[in-house]
């Protein structure tokens, strides 16, 4: 009951973002904006102000990066080879498939959720995830994207863009500035980590809201039984990986859940920017992204639920 409570609150602020948007009360194109501050301004001012006043030594758990990193590419592989030696699917379709089942949305779900539930010091292993995710997981996505464009003489985008757009992105830019203030021992100003308080307490709110206003029925129903298997790979079995790995690996309770929850969170939407940039599986990515995010808000809530036996410190 304690789980629930503290749980519920947040799943119903996607589910007010999806009635407001489904009675037509605000525009569902609303949504964009919401999501480009959240992630522009506010994700950014919270891993900053958290990483920044954490220990130098405490920023790198080898076992979480282990667990979640490896879980991911654990995932990423099995439904690549899956697709790819099962189903005969091409390079850039079992790519696309293999990561709609792996990529989390670590930043507009987990974070959040963490941030919410466990406070200030669940964000540092959320932060990792989310730089995992896109320091590791999107270069390699684009990398096998890029190789199967050139395979079939379409054009390829220069390694440095891919490094730039890669150090540019503002979860990877933000945790490395917050790692840099971190490593020089210096303290935050008061003035301006109230600031970025301000801006980072913006984030729960905006990016759930969105996460609920942004959801299409209509993504629901096509490539409904392939959305299912992705996302009963996303939501279950990864999470199982990456919970065998923490237990392996001896992590502490709360980079556990923090991995988990990260490893359980719906699809990152990053993946329907690259179907269309890449034009592949753009209905399958769509469709589950949208299951996902829908059956996250269930299964989220028993993965807590599961966890809340870890004595947290």
């Amino acid at each position: 009951m304690q789980v629930a409570a503290l749980v519920l609150p947040v799943f119903a602020i996607i589910v007010t973002g999806w009635l407001v948007g489904w009675l037509g009360y605000l525009s569902r194109s609303l949504a964009d904006a919401l999501v480009q501050f959240a992630y522009n301004v506010a994700m950014p001012a919270l891993l900053v102000v958290t990483i920044a006043q954490e220990p130098a030594h405490n920023l790198l758990e080898w076992r979480f990066l282990l667990a979640f990193g490896g879980g991911s590419l654990l995932c990423f592989a099995l439904v690549f080879a899956a697709v790819r030696v099962g189903w005969g699917r091409d390079l850039a379709s079992s790519t696309m498939q293999g990561m709609t089942a792996s990529m989390t949305n670590t930043g507009f779900v987990a974070l959040p959720i963490l941030h919410s539930i466990y406070g200030q010091p669940a964000v540092l292993p959320a932060a990792v995830a989310t730089v995992f995710v896109a320091a590791v997981l999107f270069p390699i996505t684009v990398i096998f994207l890029e190789s199967a464009r050139g395979a079939a003489g379409g054009p390829s985008k220069p390694a440095v863009i891919l490094v730039k757009q890669i150090l540019l992105n503002p979860m990877v830019l933000s945790t490395l500035i917050g790692l840099a203030w971190a490593i020089s021992g210096l303290p935050i100003p008061r003035p301006v980590a109230a600031y970025l308080n301000i801006l980072a307490d913006a984030l729960t709110p905006c990016a759930l809201f969105a996460i609920g206003l942004g959801l299409s029925t209509e993504e629901l129903r096509s490539n409904f039984s392939a959305s299912m298997l992705l996302a009963s790979v996303k939501l279950v079995i990864m999470p199982v990986i990456v919970y065998g790995l923490c237990v392996a690996t001896g992590l502490n309770p709360l980079y556990t859940i923090a991995a988990v929850i990260c490893s359980a969170v719906p699809t990152a939407k990053t993946m329907y920017i690259l179907a269309r940039e890449y034009k592949v599986e753009e209905t399958l990515v769509a469709s589950t992204i949208s299951i996902t995010t829908l059956l996250s808000v269930a299964t989220l809530l028993g993965w807590l639920y599961l966890l809340s036996g870890l004595k947290v410190q």
